[in-house]
């Protein structure tokens, strides 16, 4: 009886954990410095969406700004003066939560540019988040990811399961992941947001303990919604139990 019962408590936490995702504590990517990318639009918005945050359980939050040579031309500057007024506007509502940002940097001659000069925002331990084109790998891959670790970062990949060219190319996944490469998942890629494929896709890779990092993605207040959604989700499950995610350390 005393078996079965600690069974039934460590079911019971668990599904406690999924639906206020205080098990993960630090939220690694998100756009919620107002007006510079295709995130929050004004600070009321920005704070509209980090209470939603807070009502999920997580206690930090590390935003990550576009940063796209033909898009969104942020830089470290743009970045940090954001946050300080996000910052100042959290201090002024008494929000308690802490807010720090890095960026999402889209591979580009810009990006390879900027490790070059080591001129990166960086989280945790000199990580580095960037993304890559959704149409096609790019050839310059495993050059940058070489880059980055001979210049002393620790590259993390956004969203490797939203990459269609990797979904039947699963070896390619692993291959990144032997490089020493971090995958950063979405929390709407494992509630299916994105489609049946990329969800299959986040599958996979929680069941081969690739993940190593789950992130938001947060844009907009759809989002939030859809989160509380996860509270029961087996993948979600998996990776809270899996020792391997590194969310909490942040």
């Amino acid at each position: 009886m005393r078996f079965l019962s600690s069974i039934f408590k460590k079911k019971s936490k668990t599904l406690a954990d999924l639906e206020d995702f205080s098990a993960l504590k630090t939220d690694v990517h998100s756009h919620l410095i107002p007006g510079i990318d295709d995130g929050a639009k004004s600070l009321d918005e920005s704070i509209g969406l980090i209470l939603g945050l807070q009502s999920l359980g997580y206690k930090k939050l590390i935003t990550t700004p576009h940063v796209m040579a033909d898009h969104y031309r942020n830089d470290k500057e743009i970045i940090l003066s954001g946050l300080k007024r996000l910052r100042e506007a959290l201090k002024l509502h008494k929000i308690n939560m802490i807010v720090d940002a890095a960026a999402e940097y889209y591979l580009d001659e810009h990006f390879i540019s900027l490790v070059e000069k080591k001129d990166l925002l960086t989280f945790g331990k000199n990580m580095v988040l960037f993304e890559l084109s959704f149409f096609e790998e790019p050839k310059q891959l495993d050059q940058v990811i070489f880059d980055l670790q001979l210049n002393g970062y620790t590259p993390v990949l956004a969203h490797p399961e939203r990459y269609a060219y990797w979904h039947r190319s699963m070896d390619k996944l692993e291959r990144l992941h032997d490089k020493g490469v971090l995958f950063q998942v979405n929390l709407g890629s494992i509630s299916g947001n994105y489609g049946q494929e990329i969800m299959k896709t986040a599958e996979k890779m929680a069941e081969n303990n690739w993940i190593s990092l789950l992130g938001s993605d947060t844009h907009h207040m759809l989002h939030i919604q859809l989160f509380r959604t996860l509270k029961t989700n087996p993948t979600m499950q998996r990776l809270l139990n899996s020792n391997q995610l590194l969310n909490s350390k942040l």
